[in-house]
């Protein structure tokens, strides 16, 4: 079965850095687009950064020149560079990906990761 598993989170002081990772396993096809969302407490999950398989990338405004996404599609792997981390970027991030699978090549289907906690505090 097709999984995506998320690292790179953690604890790290207000102006830091952290670098998030997302592997897609499984039966895969292709993958059309990548993308993070994060959700903090008592808020709804949110698109962070999203980018096709041709590498064109989109933002939400919040993260606008301090968040980079990038894809490595031969590794069928995400990432997300988080530069200048700010306490309101704590919240838990997921991974999701829209991939077709070698069982049906027709139908692009929407996978999630488990999440990672980042916290940025002091």
């Amino acid at each position: 079965q097709v999984q995506l598993v998320e690292s790179g989170g953690g604890l790290v002081q207000p102006g830091g850095s952290l670098r998030l990772s997302c592997a897609a396993s499984g039966p895969i096809f292709s993958i059309n687009v990548m993308g993070w969302y994060r959700q903090a407490p008592g808020k709804q999950r949110e698109l962070v950064a999203g980018i096709a398989s041709g590498g064109s990338t989109n933002y939400a405004d919040s993260v606008k020149g301090r968040f980079t996404i990038s894809r490595d599609n031969a590794k069928n792997t995400v990432y997300l560079q988080m530069n200048s981390l700010k306490p309101e970027d704590t919240a838990v991030y997921y991974c999701n990906a829209g991939l077709t699978t070698l069982w049906d090549r027709l139908r692009t289907a929407n996978y999630w990761g488990q999440g990672t906690q980042v916290t940025v505090s002091s």
